[in-house]
């Protein structure tokens, strides 16, 4: 079919979002409970039933696990009997654009007029209800890290390796290094692009924290802006303690012509791409950039038939500062043009794997009122997965749709060399990247330095925090610690670091 045949052209026609904020977690929503609120918001918006979607598309959630799959149940919710009716196979960033691109490839292959995408979780209930439930140390709720210490400890979650929050800063670290950037100069881009979000979330009534932050209260380190993850503080990091859901419906346009929904309501669905990184930290190639989501940006730049200059808008993924770091120096976004149309995922807020549903919501709003194109990049993960897509108010020439939008074997063909790991290692070593973990308290509590051998094989290696010198040296400032050399030592438990 030709792109100009209406029948096969995807455009989101309802978005809707919702905060969920009880004072007592007892009489909060679930993320079922949310992903109904957003879906009814989102179906007034495009003035249809939801009883007549024949598509529905959630994002998975983890914050009630007792759920369990949540197609049958949503669908009965909502009163739909939708054709297709799937649930994604895991929490990722990605999903929700993900989600959006194979309803734009269905609505193009005549294969649904009339699809939903939802998601939605609500973690600050469950953490709520947990703590009210439980005593001492379980007090201390934390569902990402649960689940992703579910099994029995891998080799690097061993060395503190576990959650997102513990494995961005190896990306963070690098990156500053390769940039050639001092960490006051890296802290400083971080500070300007998450205040620019804080602005951003504070104007838009979907975002979680309504309050601007200033470059300097970003960099602030004390008890309300605590350490996290060197060189991360509270206010540098996705902040999932939400309740929020977010969904959209996508129509043909020949359908949502058909319901006699305004054109200056439409908002027309471009082309994406998508490429990952291994599973695996550790299996990786580096940790100064990603082949992969270079790869997803620059092909849906190239599908499209655009370029950075064309953008009014952009959302690039934030979980941590690093991955819009990355993003805008690859589509060339600058510094001081905010990067998010919703506001991030600190002040916006993180809900899990459905950022994205939210940043789709707040570009749509955005096209709506002004400007022709929007660029949405996603990642999910461990830095793992990447998503792009375009957004438009007005046509876009180049998108045909049904399309094929992996582009993993092109990332892999571009990816370098992955250092063999080796997990038992003593010897001479230099550092690829490092971080350093801290308590609630702001104390620093454990380290890890990612190393190469002289053979060029990677290992991992404690590093002793009471050791005053060695912590300096990581995290003043005063030298740059990546590319360094230094020795990795055997020890009862486990192999340390040390400086040469």
């Amino acid at each position: 079919m030709s792109l100009a045949d209406p029948e096969r052209i995807p455009v989101i026609i309802g978005v809707g979002q919702v905060n969920d904020r009880p004072d007592d977690p007892d009489r909060g929503l679930d993320s079922l409970g949310l992903m109904i609120a957003a879906l009814n918001v989102a179906a007034q918006d495009a003035g249809v039933s939801l009883t007549e979607i024949d598509s529905l598309a959630i994002v998975d959630q983890i914050s009630f696990h007792s759920l369990g799959k949540l197609p049958e149940p949503l669908a009965a919710a909502i009163g739909a009997t939708p054709a297709i009716n799937y649930q994604s196979a895991a929490p990722h960033g990605d999903t929700p654009v993900r989600l959006l691109n194979e309803a734009a490839n269905r609505i193009g292959a005549g294969e649904v007029k009339l699809a939903a995408i939802v998601g939605a979780e609500a973690l600050r209930t469950a953490a709520g209800r947990a703590a009210k439930a439980a005593t001492g140390e379980d007090k201390s709720y934390n569902a990402i890290r649960k689940v992703a210490t579910r099994r029995e400890p891998n080799y690097a979650q061993k060395h503190g390796l576990a959650a997102p929050v513990d494995v961005y800063p190896l990306y963070e670290n690098a990156t500053r290094a390769a940039w050639g950037q001092s960490l006051t100069e890296a802290q400083a881009e971080s500070a300007e692009i998450w205040s620019r979000f804080s602005e951003i979330a504070a104007a838009n009534d979907g975002a979680w924290i309504r309050k601007r932050a200033t470059p300097d209260d970003i960099l602030r380190v004390d008890e309300r802006n605590r350490p996290i993850a060197f060189p991360y503080s509270k206010l540098m990091v996705a902040n999932s303690s939400v309740n929020q859901g977010a969904g959209f419906l996508v129509a043909s346009l020949a359908e949502a012509r058909r319901r006699g929904i305004a054109e200056d309501r439409l908002i027309y669905v471009g082309m994406g791409a998508a490429a990952k990184e291994p599973a695996s930290i550790l299996h990786r190639d580096r940790y100064d950039g990603s082949v992969s989501m270079e790869t997803s940006i620059n092909r849906t730049l190239e599908l499209n038939g655009m370029s950075v200059g064309d953008f009014d808008y952009v959302e690039l993924y934030s979980c941590f500062p690093c991955v819009p770091k990355m993003a805008r120096r690859t589509l060339g976004w600058p510094v001081d043009k905010p990067a998010t149309v919703f506001g991030g995922l600190t002040f916006g807020g993180g809900p899990i794997a459905n950022y994205m549903s939210h940043a789709i919501v707040s570009m749509v709003e955005k096209l709506r009122k002004e400007g022709r194109y929007g660029f949405l990049f996603a990642n999910g993960g461990f830095a793992t997965d990447n998503h792009c897509i375009v957004l438009g108010s007005e046509p876009i020439a180049a998108a045909s749709f049904p399309q094929d939008f992996d582009y993993q074997a092109e990332a892999e063909a571009k990816r370098g060399p992955v250092p063999d790991l080796v997990e038992d290692y003593a010897g001479p070593a230099t550092i690829e990247s490092y971080t350093v973990f801290y308590g609630r308290d702001g104390g620093p509590k454990a380290g890890v330095v990612v190393a190469r051998t002289p053979e060029g094989r990677r290992t991992l290696a404690h590093v002793d925090v009471g050791d005053a010198a060695m912590l300096a040296f990581l995290t003043d400032g005063k030298v740059e610690p990546v590319g360094t050399a230094g020795h990795i030592v055997a020890l009862d438990e486990g192999f340390g670091w040390r400086a040469a």
